[in-house]
């Protein structure tokens, strides 16, 4: 994959039904995204559902991830938690190992003021040995990172960017405020083909996981600039996140389903999110979408 456009996975953390880690699970859906030119992976991130693993299961999934990636793509770690203690103490558990940098949630459970966080974002990337990355997800943490907090933050030497998950207009300000000086990596999965062709570089979100080659055709054509190409994978994208957000199952165990049909094994749904049932999954791998994604490939069923 190119280097100009920066495509980064928020990868799954496949268990076994103990909730350990999945080693051998997490060894294919890894290698799978290099093999379709991912170039970068976020691991217990949002996808990765950090904050309802074991401590153990963190450490080894971050540990088997630094193995796995041997330093092919740019490797980053979900950290954030609900206090400043909680989310250092996670800081010093992965900054022993070759990581590329820790991105930090806005603190969740209670709401903080603005001046709250830029206090706990400045002490946090003075404590931490590895680049700091904001991550703005305010539909999940209930807290906003302001455009001026955004941009106080910024001057801060080791923090490095922000991952934001809300929309682009939210963060455009900062991009014009700053430009290549500061990462923004934006996770609009319905937007990429506008913002690519506008020349927005870095992206990241869960789904590159479930069709890394669609990904890849995207990156393809914005280099060709094909934007008929780029438009039409886009709305396939579109469609399939609709899908997931409206399929009977939860989402995370209809992930499962589709991930364990590309061969990669593991549960990507921790309790207490139920399975899918077989009638759900039946009917998930008649729909035409579905069967779209799968054609031409040998798939292999894997539990």
């Amino acid at each position: 994959m190119t280097s100009s456009i920066k495509m980064i996975t928020a990868l799954g953390t496949p268990l076994t039904p103990e909730e350990d880690l999945h080693v051998e699970g997490l060894e294919a859906h890894l290698q799978d995204q290099l093999d379709h030119g991912i170039n970068g992976f976020l691991v217990a991130g949002t996808m990765g559902l950090m904050q309802l693993l074991k401590e153990r299961t963190y450490r080894d999934l971050v540990a088997r991830s630094v193995t796995c990636n041997a330093g092919r793509a740019e490797l980053l770690v979900g950290v954030g938690d609900t206090s400043y203690v909680r989310t250092l103490e996670r800081i010093r558990m992965v900054e022993e190992y070759d990581i590329d940098g820790v991105v930090a949630l806005a603190p969740f459970f209670i709401k903080y003021s603005q001046s709250d966080l830029i206090d706990y974002y400045q002490s946090l990337a003075d404590a931490s040995s590895r680049p700091m990355f904001l991550y703005d997800l305010p539909q999940t943490t209930g807290t906003k990172l302001e455009v001026a907090t955004v941009l106080q933050l910024a001057q801060h030497p080791n923090i490095h960017g922000i991952k934001c998950s809300d929309h682009f207009v939210t963060i455009r300000p900062v991009l014009d405020a700053i430009g290549d000086e500061f990462r923004v990596i934006v996770a609009q999965p319905t937007l990429m083909d506008v913002l690519l062709r506008a020349g927005v570089r870095e992206h990241l979100d869960g789904i590159y996981g479930v069709v890394p080659e669609w990904i890849a055709a995207m990156v393809t054509a914005t280099e060709a600039e094909d934007w008929e190409t780029l438009a039409t994978v886009q709305q396939d994208l579109s469609a399939l996140l609709t899908l997931l957000q409206t399929f009977s199952a939860p989402l995370f165990s209809t992930v499962t389903a589709l991930l364990n049909r590309r061969g990669i094994p593991g549960n990507f749904a921790p309790r207490p999110m139920r399975p899918i049932t077989e009638v759900e999954e039946a009917a998930l791998f008649e729909l035409p979408l579905v069967k779209k994604m799968f054609a031409g490939k040998t798939v292999t069923a894997a539990e």
